[in-house]
């Protein structure tokens, strides 16, 4: 862990970057509240959207928004209503509130938040449920997803909840319980430390009482990240590769719109874990908003860089049909050829990569197990009230 002093430091260096506002960018409001689903101990909003013309037992889709965005701006610029307009199925968009934390994030760090049955965790829970039987939706096919402190709530739920869920999928987020107090998720986010592999699949293990099967994992980085470092991807792809029964080097490798993809499958052949890097992109969601795969609008932390995160997650999902994929060159892996894997391999130790965006800052939690001179600096920095 970092000193108090050059957290501090960092903390204050944050003002200059910090939006004044919430990510609206005037986008029309497509969604609807949703209230009245539980006792909600994270204090958390909700909103929903349903097509017109949803049948009965339709999938569900679960989207968790980044630091400094609501739910209203991340459907806007990622296209997730317009897509399930196309392809017929739900949604629900927890919604952050800056009483619970000064920038928006979710408290992905927070030990009462991202407990089974526990605040922000419990409440998002609850949201999917009151949909589930309002809307008559598949229990079979609930999926969740989520940017930066979205996705890293999303590897949280898939932890935490893991029989709930078909699949997941993290962009820029984080392994679930890298990181426990302010200091260590800014040390996690820029790739500072962390627990070893065989600790990351502990701690998912022990998430919940779950055996299996267990969801489908699609994760997505940005090669150019300096918020949520690229190390980050691999600490999450080896918390998963244990459950799934997967070796470190990936069945195979492609080339999906000029950015490539690994996977990785059980011995039948079925995608189980993907990973999609993308080459010179930052910190945000991958987006294609032009030609016949155009999807969402382009904003701050939603990029568009040819290749649209929203259509091939749902088709790895399976909610939408495969695209073309052409294979691409194997590549070595730690000197050696990457080959077909078809035995689990034991926990070995992994280096952990992550950085901040916006940040993670907790108003809840902080008060209770962060020292005085640190709230003063959050106050210091504007990040905290």
């Amino acid at each position: 862990m970092r000193k108090i002093s050059d957290t501090i430091a960092r903390l204050a260096a944050l003002r200059a970057q910090r939006f004044t506002e919430t990510i609206e960018h005037g986008a029309p409001d497509h969604l609807l509240p949703l209230v009245g689903f539980g006792s909600n101990p994270g204090a958390l909003k909700s909103k929903y959207y349903r097509p017109k013309s949803l049948p009965k037992g339709a999938p569900l889709v679960v989207v968790l928004h980044g630091c400094t965005q609501n739910a209203n701006a991340y459907n806007f610029h990622s296209g997730w209503s317009q897509f399930a307009d196309e392809l017929g199925f739900a949604l629900i968009f927890p919604e952050q509130q800056r009483a619970n934390n000064a920038n928006l994030c979710f408290n992905w760090f927070v030990s009462g938040d991202i407990r089974r049955d526990n605040g922000e965790a419990c409440s998002i829970r609850q949201m999917i449920e009151a949909a589930v039987v309002a809307h008559g939706l598949d229990r079979k096919r609930i999926f969740i997803t989520g940017l930066s402190a979205g996705g890293a709530m999303a590897t949280v739920m898939l932890a935490a909840y893991p029989e709930v869920f078909a699949g997941g999928a993290i962009i820029a987020g984080l392994a679930y319980g890298s990181a426990s107090t302010i200091p260590e998720a800014f040390d996690r986010m820029r790739g500072h430390g962390g627990p070893s592999k065989a600790e990351l699949q502990r701690l998912l293990n022990e998430a919940s009482p779950h055996n299996g099967p267990w969801p489908r994992i699609s994760v997505w980085q940005g090669l150019a990240d300096n918020t949520v470092v690229p190390s980050n991807a691999d600490a999450i792809l080896s918390q998963w590769q244990g459950v799934h029964g997967v070796g470190k080097a990936p069945t195979r490798t492609e080339e999906v719109d000029g950015q490539a993809r690994q996977v990785w499958c059980d011995t039948s052949g079925r995608e189980l874990i993907e990973k999609y890097t993308i080459a010179g992109m930052g910190h945000g969601t991958p987006l294609n908003t032009t030609g016949d795969d155009g999807l969402g609008r382009a904003g701050p932390f939603m990029l568009d860089v040819g290749i649209s995160s929203t259509r091939h997650v749902a088709r790895f999902w399976g909610l939408a049909k495969p695209s073309v994929r052409r294979p691409g060159k194997t590549e070595p892996a730690s000197g050696a050829a990457l080959q077909t894997f078809t035995q689990a391999e034991k926990p070995r130790a992994v280096h952990i990569d992550p950085t901040p965006e916006p940040q993670p800052l907790n108003a809840r939690g902080s008060a209770a197990g962060i020292t005085k001179v640190i709230e003063d600096a959050l106050r210091a920095a504007g990040l905290m009230r």
